[in-house]
């Protein structure tokens, strides 16, 4: 029977590495089972409690060790062995400590990680509502249409008002802007922060039913100086100063971000100092960082872009895709295409593999058909901080200072030598 036990020092003599391992020591017999971390089985050895005091001054000296001979025994009814050498395997950095942590550090404050708070629990509860969709008659259409003349999904609308209530309930949020709503809300129930928060709730929604990756992207911007809390007793004045005032360009976006719907459910954002990635674990209910400091390659042979609409396109466009698919041109290689039809799937894998993403405008769309405040933005900042481009094909999107809150821009966003190959073939 296991009796007592004590820690003793484990010497690798090939190593010269000293670590401390558990030891039990035999009720009848003067026997230490030593468990080695790099050997399968315990070794025996003839020894006494004072021949293990001795055998661990050795290793680190008569003064390291007093603490460690004189361990209390453990009861007989604990007799299980602990073994932990090095790092605790255990450990991890969630969104919520990474949140504390650079708030510590200044770089945002308790309303602005407040506000990220309830946008990852908003995720949570959407990826929950994808996952189920199926089993849960939230497929097909709900019957109506967004402002853009789109057939809204049964998700698209669940989302929203998902994404809304979170939103409302942190109370640091003052105005409101969704790609589902005609124009922006303002938030009544703020009492702090009133951060003005901009967001798709379900990009991709129209491959739901087919089970392919789709996703939510925001974007967060500084509470307006010209909107006040007061302004909401008066409509028209609230319209004017604190709805309006939405549209802002890319470059005054404080935090970026989008959460992905796939395998998992993965969490991508920007505070503007790097990109960080956080999976979630389903069994904690936690974002775990999963991809610290993302950077993009600066060059990548992977191109995404829809080909259906390749007769619209410009000359310029056309002679650059072409260019692609020139083996000579690039090493004996052309470049691969990759087009899921999901902005947050498609930009996943061009952030981690590299390559570039693209929605051009054509004869039917000249402006493409993605918008500025909801997702090109946000997109193009997340690529800017992890090392890439964000472009329209002649300016960078950050720059662009939106005319209304559904406006569409053409987006070239991905690795840097890609994006300005593009640019310039487009201005031949």
């Amino acid at each position: 029977l296991l009796r007592d036990r004590v820690i003793i020092p484990y010497i690798d003599i090939t190593s010269s590495k000293v670590t401390m391992q558990s030891a039990i020591v035999a009720s009848r017999a003067s026997t230490v089972l030593v468990h080695n971390a790099s050997s399968p089985r315990p070794c025996a050895a003839r020894m006494t409690r004072s021949s293990v005091s001795a055998a661990a001054r050795a290793a680190f000296g008569a003064s390291k060790v007093s603490k460690v001979a004189s361990a209390p025994a453990v009861s007989a009814s604990k007799r299980q062995v602990v073994a932990m050498a090095g790092p605790n395997e255990y450990e991890m950095q969630t969104l919520t400590t990474w949140l504390l942590r650079e708030e510590a550090n200044g770089n945002i404050d308790n309303e602005l990680a407040t506000v990220i708070s309830s946008i990852g629990v908003a995720c949570k509860q959407i990826g929950s509502l994808v996952n189920r969709a199926g089993i849960s008659n939230l497929t097909g259409l709900a019957g109506e249409q967004n402002v853009q003349g789109e057939d809204q999904k049964k998700l698209d609308v669940i989302s929203n008002e998902v994404f809304c209530n979170c939103l409302r309930s942190s109370g640091r949020t003052g105005v409101i802007a969704s790609e589902e709503e005609d124009l922006p809300v303002a938030v009544e129930e703020t009492f702090s922060g009133e951060y003005v928060v901009v967001f798709d709730p379900l990009d991709g929604s129209s491959n739901i039913d087919a089970g392919i990756s789709v996703g939510s992207i925001f974007g967060i911007y500084a509470p307006s100086e010209e909107c006040s809390i007061e302004d909401m007793d008066d409509p028209e004045t609230m319209m004017n100063k604190c709805v309006t005032n939405v549209c802002k360009p890319g470059r005054d976006l404080l935090v970026s971000g989008y959460v992905l719907y796939s395998s998992s459910t993965v969490m991508v954002l920007t505070i503007g100092d790097g990109v960080y990635g956080f999976t979630l674990d389903p069994l904690v209910g936690e974002y775990v960082l999963s991809h610290p400091n993302i950077k993009v390659p600066e060059t990548g042979k992977i191109y995404s872009f829809n080909e259906g609409n390749y007769e619209g396109w410009t000359p310029q466009l056309k002679a650059y895709m072409d260019s692609l698919k020139e083996a000579d041109k690039w090493g004996g290689k052309p470049y691969s295409a990759r087009y899921i039809g999901s902005l947050v799937g498609d930009f996943h894998r061009t952030l981690l593999y590299g390559g570039i993403y693209g929605y051009p405008g054509d004869d039917r769309n000249p402006n493409g058909k993605l918008r500025l405040l909801y997702e090109c933005a946000p997109m193009s900042m997340l690529a800017e901080q992890a090392g890439g481009l964000g472009s329209t094909g002649f300016e960078r999107v950050l720059d662009i200072m939106p005319e209304q809150v559904h406006q569409r821009v053409p987006l070239f966003v991905g690795s840097k030598k890609e994006v300005e190959y593009l640019e310039s073939m487009l201005k031949q």
